[in-house]
């Protein structure tokens, strides 16, 4: 443990090696008083030779309280509330910027008196801030309050309901979710509900015998069986058609349902993560979505923001989406000042999905590993011209063939490999399958 002057520091500050997290002791000043062994370990000694080490300077190298930061302090929390309070940070480390979930504990004496804080650092490695490989990247003011939410929530077994946009990244915050909890040693199975018929719902959510069907040829597990001990994940389940809502009710309410065909009863134990770009509640009052399934689903509601709520973050999330796929022997591409300037000017309906398309192009048309704003250019009138083509052939064109024709051309530019297909279409690997399969059997 490192303290200054021991004489002085009480018996808390001896302590704080109990805790299984970094920890240090700080007084109502933010002057760093102890630090525990892993805090070492994780942040670092702290540099004293300028004076009282500050934990605002510390951790974010400001010269005044992060609340006259523009910050969230919870050392100000704590002392308004006298309670414990939790706020999740960026943090300047060894390794750059990093999340931290930061909760302040504060210490009162026999009268009742606040006299020291313990603050207790928790590193978030499920996103990134700039640093690091993580699917979930982000700093700004809207990114952490989701990721905080993600953070808090992740380790109980409530029912969470991401809310956002499409290509927002919700399949990646319910990874993070998964990977958060007690059952990541689980498998996360994720449903894609849109376009599903009742038979496929009941096929896909709770498998079939063989004969159950016309096409059953053989016996098949189902999602929820697959998920039991881990997360499942059901994508758009604003899409589930009204009258197989109550099924998937009775399996969330009561963990049981019945292979199609069987008349034997499975039990399933998981975690339910669900996801919809659709206002449900506007729903329910419409009567296209249960109110009972609703509350069910709605427990811990998340917002994920769109680009636009976040736009401090895309020159973030454009240097990380350049450096995907890109391995040993992969070309590592840059981006110009002026080229940053474009992106940041376009309006993205898509979000981050449409980001990473755009600049999927540019890798593509760039000659060199430069990318500038002639290139970007060029991506984007790219963009609107195949939008243009996709607003002519839907009068010939219905939705579900616009899909099977947009996935068999995924398919052929990327040699079939569906891991990839399915990367890049914002869908599952089994989903895919499913889509393709369907098109070969009509």
């Amino acid at each position: 443990m490192e303290i200054i002057a021991s004489d002085t520091i009480p018996a808390i500050a001896r302590m704080l090696d109990s805790f299984e997290h970094p920890a240090i002791l700080v007084n109502p000043d933010y002057e760093i008083l102890a630090t525990n062994d892993l805090y070492r370990e994780a942040f670092g000694l702290i540099d004293r030779s300028g004076g009282p080490a500050r934990c605002y300077r510390v951790s974010h190298n400001f010269d005044k309280p992060c609340d006259q930061a523009g910050e969230d302090c919870p050392l100000a929390a704590a002392t308004s509330s006298g309670q414990r309070e939790r706020v999740l940070h960026v943090h300047q480390t060894p390794r750059g910027k990093e999340h931290v979930d930061v909760e302040m504990l504060p210490i009162l004496d026999d009268t009742g008196a606040l006299q020291f804080f313990v603050e207790l650092l928790k590193p978030v490695p499920i996103a990134g801030a700039g640093t690091g490989a993580q699917a979930m990247v982000g700093a700004s003011p809207a990114f952490n309050r989701m990721l905080g939410l993600v953070s808090r929530v992740g380790p109980t077994d409530a029912a969470v309901l991401l809310l956002g946009e499409s290509g927002t990244g919700k399949e990646l915050a319910a990874r993070a979710l998964h990977e958060a909890s007690l059952r990541s040693g689980g498998a996360l199975v994720t449903l894609e509900c849109a376009g599903l018929s009742e038979t496929l719902f009941e096929s896909e959510l709770f498998g079939h015998v063989k004969g159950a069907f016309t096409g059953a040829n053989y016996t098949r597990q189902g999602l929820a069986e697959a998920a039991d001990g881990g997360t499942l994940f059901l994508d758009e389940i604003g899409d589930i058609p009204y009258p197989l809502q109550v099924k998937l009710l009775r399996l969330i309410e009561t963990g049981t349902y019945r292979p199609v065909g069987s008349t034997q009863v499975k039990t399933s134990n998981f975690r339910l993560v669900c996801a919809t770009h659709k206002n449900l509640e506007r729903m329910v009052e419409e009567g296209a979505f249960r109110q009972d399934l609703y509350f069910r689903i709605n427990v811990f509601p998340i917002h994920l923001p769109s680009l636009a709520e976040r736009a401090e973050d895309l020159p973030l999330l454009a240097r990380t989406l350049l450096r995907e796929g890109q391995g040993a022997d992969v070309k590592t591409y840059h981006l110009t000042e002026s080229a940053l300037g474009l992106l940041k000017q376009h309006s993205y309906r898509g979000n981050i999905r449409e980001l990473r398309n755009i600049l999927g192009r540019a890798k593509v048309m760039a000659n060199t590993n430069v990318i500038d704003q002639s290139v970007i250019r060029q991506s984007l009138d790219a963009g609107k011209g195949s939008s243009r083509v996709l607003e002519s052939s839907a009068q010939q064109m219905n939705l579900k063939d616009m899909e099977l024709n947009y996935l068999q051309q995924l398919m052929r530019i990327h040699d079939g490999d569906r891991e990839q297909v399915a990367s890049i279409a914002g869908i599952s690997v089994r989903s895919l399958y499913r889509k393709l399969q369907q098109s070969e059997s009509a």
